[in-house]
């Protein structure tokens, strides 16, 4: 399983920083869609809006390639494989294939560090005060989480 993990993470941070770069230097040929696709990223090209998507991939991409804060790199690469899914589901069918790949490798790699996120599915979070002290789970040096 360790091997399909550096793998999957490898090809997804090797695709963001291929398409994040693209966003910049052009060096992949394509049309623009027709349709409301067309409209639809026309209307974010012109708006700047993705320069800092594409910024976000770059960066994002070579955290995963670096294999330094990669849940950090999947929390940031999560609203934009999100969005990239819509885009391809509700207005560019052709897309799809890569889309679902790439969500397929996001979980593979997900599920590899999922212990970084498991303080998202506590239920309630008790809420501390100035000079109150906590008391959450105790880490390995003896102290507690918060």
């Amino acid at each position: 399983m360790k091997i399909i993990t550096v793998i999957a993470r490898f090809l997804l941070g090797f695709i963001f920083l291929v398409f994040g770069l693209n966003g910049f230097l052009h060096f992949i040929p394509s049309s623009p869609p027709s349709g409301t696709a067309g409209q639809f990223v026309g209307a974010l090209f012109v708006s700047h809006y993705l320069v800092p998507i594409f910024l976000l991939q770059i960066i994002s991409a070579v955290l995963l390639l670096v294999n330094r804060y990669v849940p950090l790199a999947l929390t940031l690469l999560a609203p934009i494989i999100v969005n990239i899914l819509l885009i391809h589901i509700l207005m560019l069918p052709s897309g799809l294939p890569l889309a679902l790949v790439v969500t397929a490798l996001w979980i593979v790699v997900f599920l590899s560090v999922r212990s970084a996120f498991v303080g998202l599915w506590q239920q309630r979070v008790p809420a501390h005060g100035p000079g109150q002290q906590s008391h959450g789970v105790r880490n390995h040096q003896g102290g507690t989480y918060a």
